[in-house]
């Protein structure tokens, strides 16, 4: 505005200045309100399972060993500790993994055991049970301690084909044991794996994933993988966010483990109680 049409402007026109104002704001509200109304519906709050046909579930209802139609095990050290320098030896004993109460417990020992100082257990169903996409779910609580590491995660059912990472592999929930708030959520394939994976973590506000069960799941379709924690989606990842092929578009099995020590959380330490053990309520995969 001019300093002249300030002058020229007596009360009756401020007035009717002002009802302009106000109007032109209220249009601009109604205009807008749709466009409030559909940010506010797009939170990262969303419903867990939006997938509901139900394909394969353990409910862990029976003691003893895990179901051998759906579980088989991975025995020994690995390759240079399944690759990431990991100091645990795998077994099928019931001191590192068994069913009982309506659980299933991994459970890491600080022993001598076959060359190793640590044993623990690692269960997966290559050959048992396969999916291409889908939701896959488990509710777990947590070990914790510096050199634990507990996941639940997805391995490329064409593993034995190809060499890792071609194959893909999706971390659903990955766990540093000193940082008992955090988890995160990964992707490996080629060109993005190891040290140069895509991941997102997750934290909890005054709370610790060691003191009680959550769920922790992924919603997978073409083109995207979206990470959940109880009702929360707090990561999506496609195609445009990796830096190399995608290679998600295959069928792929299940792995639950805990592991102890390696690159990722580092050796016990003095202040690592043993032992630790992962307890799993449910793992559920549906359509």
């Amino acid at each position: 505005m001019t300093n002249q049409f300030k002058i020229k402007s007596e009360t009756n026109k401020r007035t009717k200045s002002g009802s302009f104002i106000w109007l032109l704001a209220r249009c601009l509200f109604v205009i807008m309100l749709p466009l409030v109304i559909f940010n506010c519906s797009t939170s990262e709050t969303q419903k867990v399972t939006n997938l509901t046909n139900l394909v394969m579930q353990d409910e862990f209802s029976t003691d003893g060993a895990p179901d051998p139609a759906i579980w088989d095990y991975n025995i020994g050290t690995g390759d240079n500790g399944w690759g990431n320098s990991e100091l645990q030896y795998y077994t099928d004993r019931p001191e590192n993994i068994k069913v009982e109460n309506g659980m299933l417990k991994i459970t890491a020992q600080k022993e001598s055991f076959m060359g190793s100082q640590y044993t623990s257990a690692r269960i997966l169903t290559k050959g048992l049970f396969d999916q291409k996409y889908g939701r896959f779910e488990a509710r777990i609580k947590l070990p914790w301690g510096q050199g634990i590491w507990p996941a639940f995660w997805l391995l490329g059912a064409n593993s034995d084909e190809v060499s890792w990472p071609q194959c893909g592999e999706i971390d659903i929930m990955e766990y540093r044991g000193q940082e008992p708030t955090t988890v995160q959520g990964t992707v490996h394939g080629p060109g993005y794996s190891g040290g140069q994976s895509i991941f997102k973590s997750y934290s909890l506000q005054n709370d610790r994933f060691d003191t009680d069960f959550h769920v922790f799941g992924i919603e997978w379709g073409e083109n995207y993988i979206n990470f959940y924690v109880d009702d929360v989606l707090y990561n999506q990842i496609t195609p445009e966010d990796v830096t190399g092929e995608w290679v998600y578009d295959h069928p792929f099995y299940i792995i639950l483990n805990v592991a102890v020590g390696g690159g990722f959380v580092g050796s016990p330490n003095s202040e690592t109680s043993f032992p630790q053990t992962m307890l799993v309520d449910y793992v559920r995969v549906y359509k």
